[in-house]
């Protein structure tokens, strides 16, 4: 009798990435992905010429896609090419001010000294500061299994000491800039967790030092090439994938994983990798005298992460002005999340973000076109907001908010994804894009194991368990849920 193979549910990268690792460990692994093809929330989207991405825009941290290539014993390179973007964001502000970051230092400092001369020194500390956290968390919070309050006994007590759990990012923010314009932007990070810059934890202002200190990268052909590369990687390896066939349930017998239900067919799995919202997992997939009733209820009380609203526009003309990567800030920064995570309602006047990837791969796009991929921070689906009544209306207020700033692009095409899709195409319970919210000092303690409680061969991947959202880290979270897998199986990777 054959061996028994591992089930991988869900094709996004951190499925991706767990079978890859799995399949190098001589595993035999078969993905099983509901959409016509992988990638998750990191999707494409052609129609009348253009291309766009539809889920994540921005990478850092390129080594982390080195170290999954080199597991299969080959090279980023021969799969993907990655480009350096510059500026890495252009910022618009109300009044007037554009400012661009790039990991160009002397160009940096030149831009700041114009807006708030003061703000030199306390933008290079703020990186040395950046950087210093990411040194003294890489271990603990990103790099290794999830975290525990015995982990803390890896980081020498004078580290420990610094990193900065009990004030807000942007308590910390303000003590090192003055200018509102940089506090705003500095701010922003807490965005590619999502979660507010008001709430959540100064130790997240690592973030801000894989893009400022690390820059941000774009791979040739569109961010989801990488979904690509990583895919054909997995079934050089063996592993098999089919897609358009949703799990339905996950078959468990004296708490230990037997395998799983798709597409009608009972398949036996000696274990299970879960790439879907751990949330939508225990409510969904696992029958429920195999969970507990309080975790679940946990699970599903969390404040969840912010989604989003997305327009996909293709736009005639080109614009000079504008860079690969842009944003468009609000006036009011925090009444902005105050509407996201207290009102539960999108922002009434939003920041918004515009990605062209046209601008690096002009093919994404007719000649004399754009692709614009437009997003706006929202919240996670609840009964105080009716998407499927008030798209159409939101649709006109974020037109509304890139008119302020002179723009009124002549639209060619045009998609929206809302909260509700996102959840319908990706299995993120209410939307939320990150699983659940990082606004108090202890997330990261408190975000779901890799590995599942109470039910042996059970393992999670994904930006909803550790080490948290974003590309890199969802690859990560693969590596960790492998990782673990394997021990218990008795192998290393």
């Amino acid at each position: 009798m054959a061996e028994q193979p591992i089930a991988v549910i869900g094709g996004g990268i951190g499925g991706l990435s767990a079978a890859i690792h799995l399949a190098a460990a001589g595993e035999r692994v078969i993905i099983f992905e509901q959409n016509d093809k992988v990638g998750g929330k990191m999707g494409e989207w052609r129609a009348e010429g253009f291309r766009w991405d539809t889920g994540p825009s921005v990478i850092t941290m390129p080594h982390v896609f080195d170290d999954l290539f080199a597991v299969a014993g080959k090279r980023t390179s021969d799969y993907l090419t990655l480009q350096l973007a510059e500026p890495l964001t252009r910022y618009f502000y109300r009044d007037g001010t554009v400012l661009d970051t790039t990991i160009n230092l002397p160009r940096m400092l030149a831009q700041i000294e114009r807006i708030e001369p003061r703000d030199v020194e306390g933008y290079l500390a703020y990186l040395a500061y950046a950087a210093r956290l990411h040194r003294i968390t890489g271990k603990v919070f990103i790099y290794d299994t999830p975290p525990t309050p015995a982990s803390l006994f890896k980081v020498p007590l004078r580290d420990a000491l610094r990193v900065d759990a009990m004030r807000s990012m942007d308590t910390a923010i303000c003590s090192f800039v003055r200018s509102p314009h940089l506090r705003q932007l500095l701010g922003r990070f807490a965005t590619y967790v999502g979660a507010s810059p008001y709430r959540a934890p100064a130790t997240l202002n690592v973030i801000a030092h894989v893009e400022l200190n690390g820059g941000v990268y774009y791979p040739r052909g569109g961010i989801y090439a990488i979904a690509r590369a990583m895919a054909r990687l997995a079934a050089e390896l063996g592993v098999e994938i089919r897609t358009g066939c949703a799990v339905e349930r996950i078959m468990v017998e004296n708490r230990r994983v037997r395998g799983v239900q798709a597409g009608g067919e009972r398949i036996a799995a000696k274990a299970v990798v879960a790439n879907v919202d751990v949330s939508t997992v225990y409510e969904r997939l696992l029958p429920s005298e195999a969970t507990s009733a309080a975790y679940v209820q946990r699970l599903l009380r969390a404040e969840p992460s912010c989604s989003g609203y997305v327009l996909l526009l293709g736009v005639q003309g080109q614009h000079k002005h504008l860079a690969h990567h842009n944003i468009f800030f609000t006036s009011d920064y925090r009444a902005e999340f105050a509407d996201v995570f207290d009102r539960g309602m999108p922002p009434n006047d939003p920041t918004v973000y515009v990605a062209i990837t046209s601008k690096s791969d002009p093919e994404d796009a007719p000649e004399g076109m754009e692709n614009w991929f437009v997003l706006v921070n929202a919240p996670a689906l609840s009964e105080r907001y009716n998407w499927a009544k008030n798209a159409p209306r939101y649709r006109d207020r974020v037109l509304e908010t890139l008119a302020k700033f002179s723009l009124t692009p002549q639209i060619r095409a045009e998609y929206q994804l809302t909260p509700l899709d996102i959840a319908r195409l990706t299995g993120a319970r209410r939307g939320a894009l990150y699983g659940t919210s990082s606004n108090t000092p202890f997330a990261a303690f408190l975000r779901p194991h890799n590995r599942a409680r109470n039910i042996a061969g059970l393992y999670f991947a994904g930006g909803t368990t550790h080490p948290g959202g974003g590309v890199p880290m969802v690859t990560l979270s693969g590596g960790v849920a492998a990782r673990l897998l394997l021990e218990d199986l008795g192998k290393r990777l």
